[in-house]
């Protein structure tokens, strides 16, 4: 039989909803504008059922929440030097208010400014900065109140309606007092969710959490507006420490009596260096309340190294991941380093310059001079500038992996990964680069980093030769990201035999990251003929890391009681992004999967509306029509994301399936070769084109397909049954029963080829 346009939905979420919903300030910036389609969006609709955060009743708790702030100059009379620090730092001064001192110069004298094909201009008028560009409804004049950042760049905050403010895509650099466009030669336009006035630019969504003190996103569904509030301006003394105005009243009272102050609860190490990861990390949110203290995995999901380009296959950063995954990836992070061992934790500056600063610990095993074999003092000489490579992300801001990273030239050679060599060498080729470190450090045994970065590169190319040394590293991996990521890439191959006991295994690790990703590619493999899976999700719903459960909830949405505590946190999880399409998109994942297909429609609409070039989102949504019955709508949202995404085998798949379904089968047939000529191996292409080739009455045709599509799923018994039934319908008796037999051989208990055998040995008795 053909495979239903339904059954298809492979769940976006499970391996790849993170980096459609929590990129960052450059984000999308490695990928190329998409293509712009035709096709009309459908009007966003309300769903009857609130799904709102930012209620009454909530604010009445965040303002009593706020009240327990006291604010960061309150800490300076005490704290002076640590506030001296502070209070001139990118922290500080992460958002503000313009300063006509400060930021004066980047709009006197007027200028204009051309970016791509728009030219803007700014101007100072009576000590306020205006900005004229363009925006929806073509171009206009602001008055920014607010700045973004001080260096390398700055960006300005621009009054929206509802609530909004959004980050200006034109940014000033005040080492040389020009300005620039954060996307380069980019020419993104209203309308599209990337441009300065969409959502992917929103503050309240993308980037006031990390800029401010304690904040409340406070988003509404039905009315499409916010009511964001925050505890301070910018990253202030409490949003690192925690809520202190007991503390500051404590001390007003009773400072002088030489008494302990029981309003103080310090944070551990461990506790501050976690404080970190929230602002430091791509990563999703899970409640929108981090308190310094708590754990990060109770609040966020980080983006991890997969089979995405987001990351390198050997850790380095690709996409804007920031800091805080790669450093847990490192062996810094393994071998018990923290932020504050090299940062001063008020001014975030290196406590130490030069070399000075690694050799605290390294001075015994390395001589800077013979290990870095540059001159000492010149660039290449800094151990900085081969274990900590720089990535430039808004075209000005230079940041260093924090991954510690050993360059590796043959890992360029083999699979394109980077190497800091040929970063500053760029006039030079990658053998040049392996010859200087064959020069240097001999032929040496490969490093576990090394064979861990292959395996990665391996996986990703679907190599099967990856997936025992990929197992090994979720068994005995120190590092416990490095053990997450090796249990995450398991998926590339969910139907081997070999994975299911390594996930299950995993699910008991005792670092709860391990457990969410097994949970989450768990997920891939329940059904009701594997009761244990079913059972082992469950007990993970009463984890004690919110990110398991959340997983864990996921995996079983089906089922899950919205008012368990499991339940609960799910939907809390999903309401923080009902705002982006990404959000929009999954909680109609979560109504369709739950039942209430007709429900679940408003959310992929308006997720389409807000991002009408997104193909995945075209994608579910076409699952969601065909689920209502409205086929032909539903071949429509497929064409348009094979038009926006045309090199994904798995949309012309999709689209062959609808067009199945409306019997449109010459038009089913070209999609299914179009699936196949950009993966040949692509075993449900080949099987639902058979079937098209045979429901047209070219029954010779449809048995040399599933024949030549065997090849690609020697363990499905699917192919053997469709030739049986082929040659049964050719009127080829005892050949169909040849092929019958091998299906049952495959599967035993596979009930179609037993029920067809008997249909034919019926018909050769007769």
């Amino acid at each position: 039989m053909i495979t239903r346009l339904l059954r298809t939905l492979t769940l976006i979420f499970a391996i790849g909803l993170l980096s459609l919903i929590s990129g960052g300030c450059d984000s999308k910036k490695e990928t190329p504008p998409p293509k712009k389609i035709s096709v009309e969006t459908p009007p966003p609709t309300i769903p009857k059922t609130t799904t709102s955060e930012g209620t009454d009743k909530n604010l009445v708790i965040q303002k009593k929440i706020h009240a327990q702030y006291a604010g960061s100059a309150s800490c300076e009379p005490c704290h002076k030097e640590a506030y001296d620090d502070w209070k001139n730092s990118h922290h500080a001064l992460a958002e503000r208010a313009f300063d006509v001192a400060l930021d004066g110069k980047s709009f006197e004298p007027a200028q204009e400014i051309k970016h791509g094909t728009l030219t803007s201009k700014v101007r100072l008028v009576d000590g306020f900065p205006e900005l004229t560009t363009q925006a929806i409804g073509g171009e206009t004049t602001f008055k920014p109140k607010l700045v973004f950042g001080v260096h390398p760049l700055r960006q300005l905050l621009i009054e929206g309606p509802g609530g909004r403010l959004q980050a200006t895509e034109l940014a000033f650099d005040p080492r040389d007092n020009t300005w620039f466009n954060v996307y380069g030669d980019e020419d993104r336009r209203p309308g599209e969710w990337g441009h300065w006035t969409g959502r992917g630019m929103n503050w309240n969504s993308m980037c006031a959490s990390c800029h401010n003190t304690r904040l409340f996103k406070n988003y509404n569904w039905e009315k499409d507006t916010y009511n964001t509030i925050r505890a301070e301006m910018g990253v202030g003394c409490e949003a690192c420490h925690g809520p202190a105005k007991k503390h500051v009243e404590w001390q007003q009272k009773h400072g002088a009596s030489g008494k302990d102050d029981p309003t103080i609860a310090l944070l551990s190490r461990e506790e501050s260096f976690e404080a970190c990861g929230p602002c430091h990390a791509r990563r999703g949110e899970l409640t929108g309340d981090f308190v310094p203290g708590e754990k990060f995995l109770d609040h966020y999901l980080p983006v991890i190294p997969d089979e995405t380009d987001i990351y390198y296959p050997d850790g380095q950063v690709r996409d804007e991941d920031y800091e805080f995954v790669s450093f847990l990836s490192s062996e810094m992070h393994t071998q018990g380093v923290r932020c504050f061992d090299c940062h001063n934790p008020h001014s975030a500056k290196r406590k130490l310059p030069g070399n000075e600063l690694c050799l605290q610990c390294h001075k015994e095993k390395i001589d800077p001079l013979t290990h870095g074999n540059h001159p000492l003092g010149k660039e290449g000489s800094f151990c900085y500038d081969c274990h900590m490579p720089l990535t430039t992300y808004m075209q000005r801001h230079a940041r260093r992996d924090h991954g510690f990273t050993i360059p590796d030239p043959t890992l360029t050679r083999d699979f394109k990964i980077p190497n800091a060599c040929n970063r500053c060498h760029a006039d030079q080729s990658t053998e040049w680069a392996i010859d200087w470190v064959k020069k240097w450090y001999g032929d040496k045994p490969p490093r576990h980093t090394q064979q861990r970065a292959r395996t990665m590169a391996l996986a990703r190319q679907g190599d099967l030769k990856a997936l025992d040394p990929m197992i090994e590293l979720s068994r005995t991996e120190k590092n416990p990201m490095w053990r997450a990521i090796a249990t995450g890439m398991l998926r590339m191959w969910i139907q081997n035999p070999k994975v299911e006991p390594e996930l299950v295994a995993r699910a008991k690790d005792p670092d709860p990251l391990v457990r969410s990703v097994a949970v989450r590619n768990i997920e891939m493999l329940l059904s009701p003929a594997k009761p244990e899976l079913s059972k082992l999700t469950q007990e993970l719903l009463k984890d004690p890391s919110r990110a398991v459960r959340v997983g864990a909830a996921w995996s079983l949405r089906q089922f899950i009681d919205p008012l368990s505590q499991a339940g609960k946190d799910l939907y809390q999880h999903l309401r923080l992004s009902l705002d982006q399409p990404g959000g929009s998109m999954q909680m109609g994942i979560l109504t369709l999967d739950r039942g209430f297909t007709k429900d679940s429609l408003p959310y992929f609409e308006r997720a389409i509306h807000w991002d009408p070039n997104s193909s995945p989102l075209r994608y579910n949504y076409a699952i969601a029509l065909s689920m209502e019955g409205r086929t032909a709508e539903a071949a429509v949202q497929m064409e348009a994301a094979c038009q926006i995404e045309p090199r994904n085998p798995n949309f012309h798949f999709s689209l062959g399936l609808a067009y199945a379904e409306l019997n449109r089968f010459i038009d089913a047939e070209k999609a299914f070769q179009q699936a196949l000529k950009l993966d040949a191996n692509h075993s449900r292409a080949w099987y639902n084109l058979g079937q098209i080739q045979m429901k047209q009455g070219r029954h010779d045709k449809a048995l040399e397909t599933t024949q030549e599509g065997a090849q690609t799923a020697p363990d499905s018994p699917d192919f053997p049954y469709a030739e049986a039934y082929i040659l049964y319908e050719m009127g080829r008796y005892e050949e169909a029963i040849d092929a019958a037999n091998r299906a049952i051989k495959i599967v035993p208990s596979y009930e179609p080829a037993k029920h067809l055998i008997k249909i034919l040995e019926e018909k050769l008795s007769q």
